[in-house]
């Protein structure tokens, strides 16, 4: 059996990743993420878990567990193939920050009863921030993996990537908390991690790409729309008090976010811009 390239892997465990993040959302979101408390592997005194609350944090330890591995398995592929330097080095970016996010995870959840201050505000801004970290720099190895091997040029990986978050940025707005459509539980909590992880990675994407096309002066415009995005994230995980100005801001940052993004997908509406010079 032929081995998946280090491309499709990169982008498996990218993704895998922000499943992961998602779930660990809707996790803390159903109130299961002290149900298996100290015990894991095992959960209730047994190997499986005996009730929903505790399957579901069991499950999400596992899927992290697996998510782990498939990180060490990225850098070690990176590193004995032919990647990029760069590629690899932004793999093992992830990995080394991987046992920081572990660790603020344990305090989080498993060590709370020892750690008085383990179940707070602060480390859960922390734990979030090391897996946009993560998240980010696997998307990144994943993007500089690929380098080389798309059938779009650059020009055109751009627009896609704009158009992407032109319409991820309104799927995050309609789970998010300042929506007045949807009730912000546990599955609206996991579908807004999921869609506000996507958008991001799309704009990760349009900032590797725009720089080589005739786009590239429209790069702070996505720089922007990021900024925006990464807070609405920390806004939609209960960071803060969420106020009526908590909440105006938040409207604010995906005012920002989408004016950003259109302005760039208005500039590339002709689809006749030019590469700089190709980087595949």
């Amino acid at each position: 059996m032929k081995r998946p390239s280090y491309r499709r892997f990169a982008l498996f465990t990218t993704a895998l990743t922000g499943v992961l993040v998602a779930l660990g959302v809707y996790t803390a979101a159903t109130g299961s993420g002290l149900a298996c408390s100290q015990q894991w592997p095992l959960c209730d005194g047994g190997v499986l878990p005996q009730t929903v609350p505790s399957f579901i944090e069991w499950f999400h330890r596992l899927v992290a567990m697996i998510t782990g591995f498939a990180i060490v398995g990225v850098v070690g592929a990176a590193w004995r193939g032919d990647q990029d330097r760069k590629t690899a080095l932004f793999a093992t970016a992830a990995l080394v920050l991987l046992p920081f996010q572990i660790s603020v995870g344990a305090i989080t959840v498993t060590l709370n009863g020892a750690i008085p201050w383990g179940y707070s505000v602060p480390t859960h801004a922390a734990h979030l921030l090391f897996a946009l970290s993560i998240f980010t720099m696997l998307t990144l190895s994943t993007l500089t993996a690929y380098r080389g091997h798309y059938e779009r040029s650059l020009f055109d990986r751009s627009r896609l990537a704009v158009g992407a978050a032109l319409l991820l940025i309104p799927a995050n707005y309609l789970v998010s908390r300042v929506s007045p459509l949807i009730d912000y539980g546990p599955p609206a909590q996991g579908a807004f991690a999921l869609t506000a992880l996507a958008a991001f990675a799309a704009l990760v994407a349009a900032a590797v790409w725009l720089p080589d096309t005739s786009l590239a002066r429209y790069r702070p415009g996505v720089f922007v729309a990021g900024a925006a995005v990464f807070l609405v994230t920390l806004l939609g995980r209960d960071l803060v008090v969420y106020t009526d100005e908590a909440r105006l801001v938040n409207g604010l940052l995906y005012l920002v976010a989408f004016v950003a993004v259109a302005a760039v997908g208005y500039a590339a509406r002709d689809g006749s811009g030019e590469e700089r010079h190709s980087l595949a």
